[in-house]
């Protein structure tokens, strides 16, 4: 039977060949700081193909988490623009939905009511509702915690379920800024294939930003490396790996060299 994970790789050609969802031109930010003006983003263009995982990777301050800001419509940018099927994005929509590195999640509600809070408004009958907040549940591996309240589970569980509640409002567009930072190691791992394992069922289209070379090489199927003072695309990088990755594997490896190489070069 073929695994969920190749299902990934069998839709790429087809992304490849259709518009690009997201294209980010010539797009700039300057804030104003203490008695002048700070910029953050300079010159920044790339574009994002339907069905793709790209990683931002760079370090910090380099502008990775404003550019997701203005990706999902809440910061304007001082020049350029992003077109989202070519029209501009001028504001936050339920076709972009972000993931923070902070769960932010209600502590005072259960797991399940937590996922469900995500439908607000949205025009659906309380048992399609609560259908749908076990069908995310259960996608997260989280059926047997709905009646948890968020201090009672790991910070890996938390951080499922903030991924499931902007799962079960169906966006084209998942935003993550550093979900998994804060997690150890094993945690982390386990957080980034069930990641995948979604993104094969779902067929999201995923801007996630790390400062992990391992972390983006795992996921991508592009990186685009970022450069600070101020952030600028350095150069955007495929990562020419098959699906499921071997992390053991000796190209893996060299692929992680050569962006440690561009972050470490002047």
């Amino acid at each position: 039977m073929t695994s969920k994970l190749t299902l990934i790789a069998s839709r790429k050609p087809q992304a490849a060949k259709a518009p690009p969802i997201l294209e980010i031109k010539g797009l700039g930010q300057i804030f104003k700081a203490n008695s002048g003006f700070l910029t953050v983003l300079e010159a920044i263009n790339f574009n994002v193909q339907p069905g793709e995982m790209i990683c931002l990777l760079g370090p910090s301050g380099c502008g990775k988490t404003t550019l997701l800001k203005i990706l999902a419509g809440f910061l304007n940018p001082s020049s350029g623009e992003v077109l989202l099927h070519g029209r501009p994005v001028l504001r936050p929509g339920p076709d972009r939905c972000m993931v923070f590195q902070e769960d932010a999640l209600f502590p005072w509600l259960t797991v399940a009511e937590n996922i469900h809070f995500g439908l607000k408004g949205k025009m659906a009958g309380r048992r399609r509702k609560n259908e749908m907040v076990a069908h995310y549940l259960d996608l997260v591996g989280l059926a047997s915690f709905a009646a948890y309240l968020p201090g009672e589970i790991s910070g890996g569980m938390k951080q499922r379920v903030a991924l499931a509640r902007v799962l079960i409002l169906e966006p084209e567009i998942l935003l993550m800024d550093e979900p998994f930072a804060a997690l150890d190691a094993q945690t982390r791992e386990g957080m980034q294939q069930m990641l995948l394992r979604l993104w094969g069922l779902l067929s999201h289209t995923v801007v996630f930003v790390t400062h992990d070379v391992r972390e983006a090489v795992t996921l991508a199927d592009r990186v685009v490396v970022m450069d600070r003072n101020p952030g600028r695309v350095k150069k955007v990088v495929t990562v020419d790996l098959g699906r499921p990755r071997n992390l053991d594997d000796n190209r893996f490896h060299r692929r992680c060299a050569t962006l440690h190489d561009l972050l470490r070069s002047g």
